[in-house]
C-alpha cells in the first residue's frame, strides 16, 4: 500500500489510522489464503522428501536384481584366482570358472618372430648405415603358419612394398613398411658388423611367421629357414614359438602367452618358465556370501531411511503440539503400508526353505525398523545359496516394481504433487484478483478520506473567521 501519511493534515483527524484498519480488516481473507497457500507450500516439501526416500529405496532395490544376461546366483557369485608364484603368470578369473586347485608347468614362453639381415664377423653387413642404398623393386611380406618344415601363408595377410628411387635406402625400407602397417615393425640396429634391418612380427606364436621374397637382400624362406635374412639368434633373430604348459600334468600350447581357452573362465598370463619338475599353483575360489550379505544390508539401509522419513513426515509431538508435514495424508499411510507389505509377503516361489525375509534373518524390531541378523544368513547361504540368491532377486523386483507405481512419472506421489501444485496455481490466481481488488478498495477509502479532509479543513476555517467575525462586533467585549 501506499502511503497515507498526509491523510488527516487539513482537518486534524487520524484519517491515516483509520485507513491502515479499515485495510486490515479487509487484508484477512487475502492473509487467508496466502496461509493456505504456505499449508500446500509444506506439503510440496514433504512429498518431495518422501519421493526421494523411496526413490532412494528403489535404487537400493535394482541393484538386486541381476542383469539380463545372468542368473541370480552368477550375480552374487565372485569368482577370484591366484597362483602362488606370481613371477610365472597372472590368473584372472570369470564366468564359467570352477573353483579348484590346478598345477601350473611352464616349459617355454610364446615368442615374436624377428628376422635380421644378415651381418657376421668376417663377412659385415653390406650397409653402413640407414641412408646405405638398397636395390629396387617389390617387397613381398606374408604372415602364416609354420608347423615343422610347412608353411601355409595367410592370403588376407600378404602385403606389396614398392622400393623405388624415391625410397631406395635401408631407412626408406624400414619406413615403407611401417607405413604398411602389415603385422610387421621394422627398425634398424647399427653395430659393430654395420647396420642391419631388423624386422618383427607384431604378434607372437607360429602362426605368425614372415615369409619375404622379392627384393634382393630380403629375402626369407620359413620353410627352409632361409635366406638373405635370418632369425639365428646370434645375429639378431629369433624364431617363433609357441607357450608350451602342463596344466594339472596335462599338455597344453597357445600362440600367445595369454592363455584364455584352456581352464575354463580362468584367463592366464605367463610371464617365465617354471623350473622342470617344479609346478606353481593356480587356486580358483568362489564365494558366495560377501556380495550377497553386502547387497542385503545395502537394501536394509535403504529401507530404513525410507521408513524413518515417512515416521518424520507423519509424527505429531504431543508436548510441542507440532505435526509433521504430512501428517494425517493418505499417501503417507499407503506408502508405509505398501513397504511392510511388500517385506511381509514378497516370496522366492518353489519350494525351498527360504521363502521370506524373515527366514534369512531379516525382520522388523520395536522400532519398525529392519535387522539383519548375520548369524541366520550366513547359515541359510551356506545351506541353500541359490534359494537365497532368487529370493533376493524377488524381493529386488518387487520393491523396484512397487516404487516405481508410487515415484515413477505417472506413479501416485507424482501425481499427488501435480494436484498440489494445481492447487497453488489456483490460489496464486485468487490472490491476485484479490489483491487487485484491495488496490481498488483502498484507492476508494482514500478518496473517501480526501474528501472529508477537505471538507473538515473548510469547515473549521469558517469556523475560525466567524469566531473572529463575532468577536469584533461592538459590544462583544462588554458582554464578556
Amino acid at each position: 500500500m501506499a502511503s497515507v501519511s498526509s491523510l488527516g493534515s487539513g482537518s486534524g483527524l487520524d484519517l491515516s489510522g483509520l485507513l491502515t484498519k479499515l485495510m486490515t480488516a479487509e487484508q484477512q481473507p487475502l492473509i487467508a489464503l496466502q496461509t493456505k497457500e504456505a499449508s500446500y507450500q509444506a506439503r510440496i516439501s514433504g512429498l518431495g522428501s518422501l519421493k526421494s526416500a523411496l526413490s532412494s529405496l528403489q535404487s537400493a532395490a535394482s541393484s538386486l536384481k541381476p542383469s539380463s544376461t545372468q542368473t541370480a546366483a552368477e550375480k552374487y557369485s565372485t569368482l577370484s584366482a591366484k597362483i602362488a608364484d606370481s613371477s610365472i603368470a597372472t590368473v584372472t578369473a570369470s564366468k564359467g570358472a570352477v573353483a579348484g586347485a590346478y598345477t601350473l608347468e611352464v616349459s617355454s614362453l610364446a615368442k615374436n618372430q624377428r628376422l635380421a639381415s644378415q651381418a657376421s664377423t668376417g663377412s659385415p653387413s653390406p650397409y653402413t648405415s640407414a641412408s646405405s642404398a638398397i636395390a629396387t623393386g617389390t617387397l613381398s611380406i606374408e604372415l602364416g603358419n609354420l608347423s615343422g618344415s610347412t608353411f601355409v601363408g595367410d592370403g588376407a595377410r600378404k602385403y606389396e612394398i614398392t622400393i623405388d628411387s624415391s625410397n631406395a635406402t635401408l631407412g626408406g625400407l624400414r619406413d615403407a613398411i611401417n607405413s604398411a602397417k602389415a603385422g610387421v615393425s621394422a627398425t634398424i640396429v647399427t653395430g659393430s658388423a654395420g647396420a642391419q634391418l631388423i624386422l618383427t612380427s607384431d604378434d607372437t606364436g607360429t602362426s605368425n611367421v614372415m615369409k619375404l621374397s622379392g627384393l634382393s637382400g630380403f629375402d626369407y624362406d620359413p620353410a627352409a629357414a632361409s635366406g638373405s635374412m635370418t632369425q639365428d639368434i646370434t645375429q639378431g633373430g629369433q624364431a617363433a614359438t609357441n607357450a608350451a604348459f602342463t596344466l594339472n600334468g596335462i599338455a597344453a600350447s597357445s600362440t600367445s602367452n595369454l592363455v584364455n581357452n584352456v581352464l575354463d573362465g580362468v584367463s592366464i598370463a605367463l610371464i617365465k618358465t617354471t623350473t622342470a619338475g617344479s609346478p606353481t599353483t593356480i587356486t580358483v575360489s568362489k564365494d558366495t556370501k560377501t556380495s550377497l550379505t553386502s547387497a542385503i544390508n545395502a537394501f536394509v539401509k535403504g529401507f530404513n531411511e525410507a521408513a524413518s522419513t515417512i515416521s518424520t513426515l507423519g509424527a505429531y509431538d504431543a508436548e510441542t503440539d507440532k505435526a509433521g508435514i504430512l501428517q494425517g495424508q493418505a499417501i503417507l499411510r499407503t506408502s508405509q503400508t505398501q513397504l511392510r507389505n511388500l517385506v511381509f509377503g514378497t516370496t522366492a516361489g518353489g519350494s525351498g526353505a527360504y521363502q521370506k525375509l524373515n527366514n534369512i534373518g531379516v525382520t522388523f524390531d520395536k522400532t519398525g525398523q529392519l535387522t539383519v541378523d548375520s548369524t541366520k544368513l550366513s547359515k541359510a547361504l551356506e545351506a541353500d545359496f541359490d534359494g537365497v540368491a532368487t529370493l533376493v532377486e524377488k524381493i529386488g523386483t518387487a520393491f523396484d516394481t512397487a516404487m516405481d507405481k508410487m515415484v515413477g512419472t505417472s506413479g501416485s506421489i507424482t501425481s499427488a504433487t501435480k494436484g498440489v501444485n494445481d492447487m497453488i496455481k489456483r490460489l496464486d490466481t485468487q490472490q491476485t484478483q484479490l489483491s487487485n481488488r484491495l488496490t481498488q478498495i483502498e484507492a476508494r477509502y482514500r478518496a473517501q478520506f480526501t474528501a472529508l479532509d477537505t471538507l473538515v479543513a473548510s469547515m473549521q476555517q469558517t469556523s475560525s473567521y466567524l469566531t473572529t467575525q463575532l468577536a469584533s462586533l461592538p459590544g462583544a467585549a462588554s458582554s464578556k
